[in-house]
């Protein structure tokens, strides 16, 4: 069975709904997924590729009922997602965590780093000790290559790559089954983004992760994932074994994103 299943799901913004649930000028309708039907295997990387505005960040924010979805459905190991009551998704949501794509945005800059990864562990485990949740975060840090020097600091004074590691530690802290990556490296420039990479590819062994990874680079989902879906205008227009895709692509679409994309060391 699939750890994420994925029905027939739509999302229409309209009178200038935004993605993060606010309004934005313009009223216009926005189909920003159409009729989607997937399945995320556990243990793989679907790697989820398509130009900027084809509605890959509104499919994975749906994936975690972030946003809600117009219709269509979601069940992550057999339960409806959206039949969910809070109680329930609270509990959900510790086996479902997001890295944002922005690390300069997505740190609260009043908190330390200890409290940062602290955060959820205090929300969902307030039964635990203050050392065993300190251990937990120092353990977080070193699976993320950093160290415990750094738990008093601010978020300011860290590089973008320092503050996605930070991202990718507090997203851990609650063991979670899947996670979405939400363009994680499209703000960092290409040497600090492939360290990303291959640090999300360690912890994927490590951690026993299931792992949605969206970007409009070509070259790291290939790297990355077991198998890509490529999204155009709200619909997946091909979802396949990443060799498949990459070597053998069916639609024009994929075609011309192979082409358009260089080749990226990672």
């Amino acid at each position: 069975m699939a750890l994420i299943e994925i029905r027939n799901l739509t999302k229409i913004y309209s009178q200038g709904e935004s993605l993060l649930g606010g309004k934005s000028s313009g009223s216009s309708e926005v189909r920003a997924v159409d009729d989607v039907s997937l399945d995320i295997h556990s243990g793989e990387t679907l790697g989820l590729v398509g130009e900027s505005g084809s509605g890959k960040s509104s499919l994975g924010r749906l994936l975690l009922r972030l946003i809600e979805p117009t219709s269509g459905s979601i069940r992550f190991e057999g339960r409806d997602l959206l039949a969910a009551s809070p109680g329930e998704m609270r509990r959900l949501r510790r086996d479902m965590q997001i890295i944002f794509q922005d690390p300069f945005a997505s740190l609260d800059p009043r908190f330390r780093v200890e409290e940062i990864i602290a955060e959820p562990l205090l929300i969902h485990e307030n039964r635990s000790s203050k050392a065993g949740i300190q251990s937990r975060v120092v353990e977080l840090l070193r699976a993320v290559g950093l160290d415990e020097s750094i738990l008093q600091r601010f978020p300011h004074e860290f590089s973008g790559g320092q503050r996605q590691r930070i991202g990718i530690a507090r997203a851990l802290a609650l063991r979670p089954k899947f996670m979405v990556a939400d363009e994680p490296v499209s703000a960092l420039d290409v040497s600090v983004g492939a360290q990303i990479v291959n640090l999300l590819a360690q912890l994927q062994r490590d951690f026993g992760l299931t792992y949605l990874f969206i970007s409009h680079s070509m070259p790291m989902v290939r790297y990355l994932s077991t198998r890509i879906a490529v999204m155009y205008r709200g619909k997946i227009v091909e979802v396949g074994e990443t060799a498949q895709i990459t070597g053998r692509p069916q639609h024009s679409y994929t075609r011309s994103l192979l082409e358009a994309t260089p080749e990226v060391a990672v």
